[in-house]
């Protein structure tokens, strides 16, 4: 695998600093769906930026914990946070007591089936859902279910949130992934990304790299990559005002 390193074409969004971390919540009822790796590769893009970025391990299966530890100094420091281990319900007191100070963006990968509390809890702490969806029918039934939830929590309902949706694991020009689109377009939540289905991602992950930390090769997935970024810069600029 190649050297770490800047793109060669750099992203054209900007990084904004804000007085306070946003907190980005990455959640699907649904295993399988990728959310480690769309948290992972999330936390990549804001330390390839110059943000602060702490990344909150929430899935007690310890992926992105595992991933962190994996990672080359050499590579743009994210801390980590393992919450699965703490014991008993992990509070929005607990999370912000451990998120570094100077941390200006927080990314949280979380597990499968939470409960109704739990997902209020997590919904309350964070500033934006993001929810990635593959193109099966059983996903998109679990994403209708799970985004009614959403909605229906304690939390949302006193301060809806951002959500955006990711479609991940797709094949361009399929069948599949045309009914993903017209599913998703009707769903209430954008879709404003679409990432690849591509073995890159494993290997990248088993030595902590994410996409946006390779020089050449693997260009088509930092560019997949940037309306997602654009659409957090503009929805992060709406929460958080530049002074």
């Amino acid at each position: 695998m190649n050297s770490p390193g800047h793109p060669k074409q750099a992203p054209t969004y900007r990084s904004v600093t804000y007085r306070q971390p946003v907190r980005i919540l990455v959640l699907n009822a649904k295993g399988g769906s990728g959310k480690t790796t769309l948290a992972t590769n999330l936390a990549c893009q804001f330390a390839r930026l110059g943000e602060v970025t702490t990344l909150i391990d929430q899935d007690p299966q310890g992926s992105a914990t595992q991933w962190l530890a994996a990672r080359a100094p050499a590579l743009p420091l994210i801390h980590g946070i393992q919450s699965f281990h703490n014991p008993g319900a992990v509070t929005r007191s607990w999370r912000l007591r451990n998120v570094p100070l100077s941390t200006q963006r927080v990314v949280i990968d979380t597990q499968a089936a939470l409960d109704p509390n739990e997902l209020s809890d997590l919904t309350d702490f964070a500033d934006i859902l993001i929810i990635p969806v593959i193109p099966s029918a059983i996903d998109m039934r679990s994403f209708s279910t799970f985004l009614e939830q959403v909605q229906k929590s304690p939390a949302f309902r006193r301060q809806p949130k951002p959500i955006a949706v990711v479609a991940n694991r797709i094949r361009r020009n399929t069948l599949s992934y045309r009914q993903l689109e017209s599913f998703l377009s009707g769903s209430g939540a954008p879709l404003v990304a679409s990432l690849r289905d591509t073995q890159f991602y494993v290997k990248a992950a088993e030595f902590g790299y994410g996409v946006v930390d390779f020089d050449r090769q693997h260009e088509k997935e930092p560019e997949e990559w940037e309306p997602l970024m654009r659409w957090l810069e503009d929805t992060i600029q709406r929460l958080r005002p530049a002074p």
